[in-house]
């Protein structure tokens, strides 16, 4: 049965590292957004939210 709960803890920490690395990818794919040369594509959405 330990051989369970093991595979269970490593799935967990697994499961928990990829989370952190899609975080981190859509964190660094955000600033990218921002630090682009159009600010125009920044503020699309925030327009679009204003006229609804």
């Amino acid at each position: 049965m330990s051989f369970f709960v093991e595979a269970v803890n490593v799935l967990k920490v697994l499961v928990m590292a990829v989370g952190a690395g899609l975080g981190a990818w859509g964190v660094i794919n955000l600033m990218e957004g921002y630090g682009n040369d159009n600010p125009g594509a920044k503020s699309q959405g925030v327009k679009h939210l204003m006229e609804e």
